[in-house]
């Protein structure tokens, strides 16, 4: 397989083959390119001769030359088991490209299903080794929804989550919808639109977000870049906000997602600890609204995002610190979908030696 850099004309329909497309990504569009670019990361943009797409961000190492490549939640949709195959030959056919160009180390993170045939076999047998994750999770709680209508969906929720969403449908003022996407007939029932600027929210997120991974024990990046990146994600299209207020008039809760691949994906929510107790429901309401975007939008599947115990990366057990969210997602009819999880292939160990102690050494120098 022929790998190349893609021509001007290929990059204008980039996102519909790479981010729309069944099993895509938001992490392999142009707007992620751009944002991960800002920070020192230089996006190469991939075309095998199949026509197949992928983003790839390489990074030299400092001083001594070389480098390092990340395929973000790439090489590219994946869709049945012939598409694994396929995938993991396109995986290794631009390994070989970037290391002939002096990348030492090439690292994927393909949502590939665990149980797809063959693309684990050939991506290990190429020399792809498995690596702790780069994003927070590697498994996923997923929710089917093709051909299922939101009487069929909400049915299938637990008896307690349903009767919190009712609840909170009493207790939330309203919910808020940001999205880029909203039409002129309104951001659709049981949301509400506000004349504010995204960013506004966006950054009212941040501060429930710190809130919520101080309780949870998450830490979380600097805020300028994290609010920047969902304000270019929203204004791409590809990320939706929502947002739940109380009674008190004062935002309690919210919700980003990622609009791809076929489905919405859960990424950040949070809510405030000191109204928690007045409106117990607010992030049911929440899931369940997402839920029936996604229907109205004709997503096959709700994303409700991973809660699998770092290091181990296994399913949650009673008395892990996450088994109350993973129970929670359950109960929305989610069902553990096993990944495969993040790999690396070292083309050049002593590059890659060198460059990680150069990278190091430049850090602390710039500190």
């Amino acid at each position: 397989m022929n790998i190349r850099d893609a021509q001007p004309d290929e990059l204008e329909g980039w996102d519909a083959r790479t981010v729309e497309a069944p099993g895509g990504h938001v992490y392999q569009s142009r707007a992620w390119a751009a944002h991960r670019e800002r920070s020192g990361w230089q996006p190469r943009f991939l075309v095998d001769d199949a026509g197949g797409r992928a983003l790839a961000l390489t990074r030299r190492w400092p001083l001594v030359g070389g480098g390092s490549a990340y395929v973000p939640r790439g090489p590219g949709p994946v869709g049945d088991a012939t598409g694994a195959e396929a995938l993991a030959a396109r995986l290794i056919a631009i390994g070989d490209t970037l290391a002939a160009d002096g990348i030492d180390v090439v690292a994927a993170d393909p949502e590939v299903p665990d149980a797809a045939t063959g693309f684990r076999q050939a991506i290990e047998a190429a020399g792809f080794h498995p690596i702790e994750e780069i994003q927070p999770s590697r498994h996923r709680i997923s929710l089917p929804l093709a051909e299922r209508t939101e009487d069929d969906v909400f049915a299938g929720i637990s008896k307690s989550t349903r009767q919190r969403i009712r609840k909170a449908e009493d207790t939330v003022e309203f919910v808020a919808r940001y999205d880029a996407r909203v039409g002129p007939d309104g951001p659709g029932p049981g949301f509400e639109t506000l004349d504010e600027r995204p960013e506004a929210a966006l950054d009212r997120f941040y501060d429930i977000l710190l809130q919520t991974g101080e309780r949870l024990h998450f830490t979380f990046g600097p805020r300028e870049p994290f609010v920047a990146w969902w304000r270019a994600a929203l204004e791409a299209g590809h990320l939706v906000y929502l947002e739940a207020w109380g009674m008190r008039g004062l935002p309690i809760a919210g919700l980003i997602l990622y609009r791809h691949g076929g489905r919405l994906s859960t990424v950040h929510s949070g809510d405030d600890p000191e109204e928690r107790n007045e409106t117990p429901g607010a992030m049911h309401l929440l899931r369940w609204r997402a839920i029936q975007l996604a229907i109205r939008e004709g997503h096959s599947e709700m994303d409700l995002g991973g809660v699998d115990v770092a290091g181990a990366r296994s399913e949650p057990q009673e008395g892990d610190p996450l088994y109350g969210l993973f129970q929670h997602k359950q109960s929305f009819g989610g069902q553990w979908l096993a990944l495969t999880g993040a790999h690396e292939r070292v083309f050049d160990p002593r590059g890659y030696k060198i460059g990680r102690l150069a990278g190091r050494a430049a850090r602390l120098v710039s500190r």
